[in-house]
């Protein structure tokens, strides 16, 4: 697989010696507690694409605790009325393990530019901190603090309002979405926000790629990152099966998408059942055949890219 992403060369002999510390493909821990990350940590600055005609924004939610967010405008007609209809909006939560990748990333920004322009929507992407410097549930927190901030800006009375999305948004067509991991804190903010519903926002739907979710035995690194779970299918965040609340999902409807030759595909198929035998929304599945977990922002050069764009930016765009 090709990555736009300028991922580092591991050498893997150099880092055999001490697997007790070393979680592949994600970071080492030195000896000094010095993390070294190894893929998904390069950044791209804000502002046009030249090739979508896409704006995008950095963003402050909360300088204490650090969380921020890059927000993607789709390229507007000039000249038009300020009266114009506003957008739906697209939350999106980055994959990475929970311990690596950025709202800021490369592969991030070609994903949700493109999709802004094909769905012609507003995107907004959480940078929430990482693991295992800031050890799970801290990346939950993180997420639930930003979709919390995201309902303030729908108060336009409210003076520290963002004007993009006072101007551009929707706040009664919100989505949310993540791939991976980020599917899994996704789902966990969309549940969170149907027991704990915000005023002004209305969640629409929600996208899942490739959902990351927990094995039947606790896997090391999940174990590592999170060390007050169990890391394994009794934690209600890692295996939504278990999960009371499943059922109050307030949503119309769900799409996730799974990929033929995903190891983690069978967890997508899990959660495709959960949701189908507790919730009584529309369960929508997508799968790509002969691909990979996260080819979408991995594979820039995949054939099946256009068809998988083109069916998750019909899904937002659907009413």
């Amino acid at each position: 697989m090709t990555t736009s992403d300028n991922t580092k060369n591991i050498d893997i002999q150099s880092i055999l010696y001490d697997m007790s510390n070393t979680f592949l493909p994600f970071f080492k821990v030195h000896e000094d507690g010095q993390i070294e990350r190894y893929i998904l940590t390069s950044k791209v600055k804000a502002g046009m694409d030249r090739v979508t005609g896409i704006h995008t924004k950095d963003v402050v939610i909360s300088t204490n605790p650090d969380i921020s967010g890059r927000i993607f405008l789709p390229k507007l007609d000039e000249g038009e009325s300020p009266n114009r209809k506003k957008l739906p909006l697209l939350i999106h939560y980055h994959g990475g393990g929970f311990c690596t990748g950025s709202a800021f990333g490369p592969i991030i920004k070609n994903f949700l530019s493109n999709l802004v322009s094909m769905a012609y929507i507003v995107a907004f992407s959480i940078d929430y901190r990482l693991a295992p410097e800031y050890p799970l549930p801290i990346a939950y927190e993180d997420s639930w603090a930003a979709f919390q901030w995201i309902a303030a800006q729908a108060d336009e009375n409210e003076s520290a309002s963002d004007p993009w999305f006072n101007k551009y948004v929707d706040f009664n067509r919100v989505f949310l979405c993540g791939e991976s991991s980020g599917a899994n804190l996704a789902h966990d903010v969309a549940i969170r926000a149907s027991v704990e519903p915000l005023p002004n926002l209305n969640l629409a739907g929600l996208l899942s790629i490739h959902p990351y979710f927990a094995a039947k035995q606790p896997e090391r690194l999940i174990k590592y990152l999170y060390p007050t779970s169990s890391g394994s299918v009794d934690d209600p965040r890692l295996n939504p099966g278990v999960d009371p609340r499943l059922y109050k999902l307030a949503c119309d409807k769900v799409l996730v998408c799974v990929a033929e030759k995903d190891k983690y595909k069978e967890r997508g198929l899990a959660y495709i059942k959960h949701l189908e035998k507790t919730w009584k929304g529309k369960v929508e599945v997508m799968e790509t055949l002969g691909e990979g977990h996260c080819f979408h922002v991995l594979d820039a050069t995949s054939p099946n890219i256009d068809s998988f764009m083109s069916r998750i930016a019909s899904f937002l765009k659907e009413d």
